[in-house]
């Protein structure tokens, strides 16, 4: 390919506004080849390069700009570009407008939209714009223009007029702004995106908050999980953490924990004297439901399981096989003692 076809060689932008591709004029034309170094105010939205309303390029050399927003650049015919740092922001901004609507965000809902009531859909009907001017009003008209990247915002658009009432009933929390005269499917739609996005930024701080006092109250109990009423505290969030405290009391080493059968009891399995025992405890007060061992009193018959908790029972355990009177029930796989007297 020569020079000259190189010349009026065209590009192709997409055009987010209306969905479809459209061929851009010349990428370099036969005033570029020979032109000088230009001052351009352009927008910058990062990357390499910058581009003008027209869809010409050129690739960024030296320091880059440290935000998006417009600069001024000085271009040259070979497609490179520098950002004037001394100079200052642009004023005037000359750039096409593409298409108008209301700024949601960063966001916008132009004029047109179709409004699908459905919540998961309503990102979708919004469109990402950048350069968006600080400070706005919520459901503020903007125009905006088509940019290598996105849309990019130009200016505030006058108000239709139903706008004030649509902000009064965002801030009443109403359900709808549709039953107001001349609401457009447009503020329709921007209406129910915010109070979603409201309703979404509320239910995250809420999560947040409970999320800190949930951690600040086991932070506390952990705290505590050298007294009983702590470790039982710390058992509602931490089992594991309560039941190794509350074994180690008695020299007893927690080996592992499950949920029993039966709702709110817990399975627990320790080491104690180099052989493994498991037991049943209620989660919530950590009594004991099941000794794993016979507690039965011989006289009377009444089994005395539920008179020990996890801290008290492995001290009865070891008393018991030092009276070697100690018989087994649930036993533990790895346990290699072999007794005759625990069946």
């Amino acid at each position: 390919m020569g020079v000259g076809e190189r010349a009026i060689e065209r590009v192709t932008l997409r055009d987010p506004v209306h969905g479809r591709d459209r061929l851009g004029p010349p990428a370099v034309t036969w005033e570029a080849l020979i032109e000088a170094s230009v001052d351009r105010a352009l927008p910058w939205l990062g990357g390499p390069d910058v581009w003008s309303p027209t869809g010409r390029t050129w690739h960024l050399e030296g320091v880059w700009p440290p935000e998006h927003d417009w600069y001024v650049f000085r271009t040259a015919s070979n497609r490179r570009a520098t950002w004037d740092q001394a100079a200052n922001p642009p004023g005037l901004r000359a750039w096409p407008a593409s298409a108008r609507g209301y700024l949601v965000g960063d966001r916008i809902v132009l004029d047109g939209a179709r409004v699908d009531p459905d919540p998961a859909k309503l990102f979708d009907q919004t469109h990402r714009v950048f350069l968006v001017e600080p400070g706005l009003e919520r459901f503020a008209r903007a125009t905006v223009g088509v940019a290598v990247g996105g849309l990019i915002y130009l200016d505030m658009a006058l108000p239709e007029g139903p706008e004030l009432e649509v902000l009064g009933a965002f801030q009443d929390r109403l359900p709808s702004a549709g039953s107001i005269k001349g609401v457009t499917p447009a503020l329709d739609l921007a209406f129910r995106f915010l109070s979603r996005e409201r309703d979404r930024a509320e239910e995250a701080a809420r999560e947040r908050a409970r999320l800190r006092e949930e951690t600040a109250r086991r932070e506390a109990a952990l705290r505590a999980v050298g007294t009983a009423v702590g470790r039982r505290v710390v058992a509602e969030t931490d089992f594991g953490a309560a039941a190794k405290a509350a074994l180690a009391l008695s020299g007893a080493e927690l080996l592992d924990w499950r949920p029993s059968r039966t709702r709110g009891e817990v399975v627990v399995q320790y080491r104690l004297m180099q052989r493994r025992f498991e037991c049943v405890v209620d989660r919530g007060t950590l009594q004991v439901v099941d000794a794993g061992i016979c507690l039965t009193a011989h006289g009377s018959g009444v089994k005395g399981d539920t008179w020990l908790t996890l801290e008290s029972l492995p001290a009865v355990v070891a008393e018991a096989e030092r009276r070697q009177v100690l018989h087994v029930f649930r036993h533990v796989g790895g346990d290699d003692w072999n007794e005759g007297d625990d069946d």
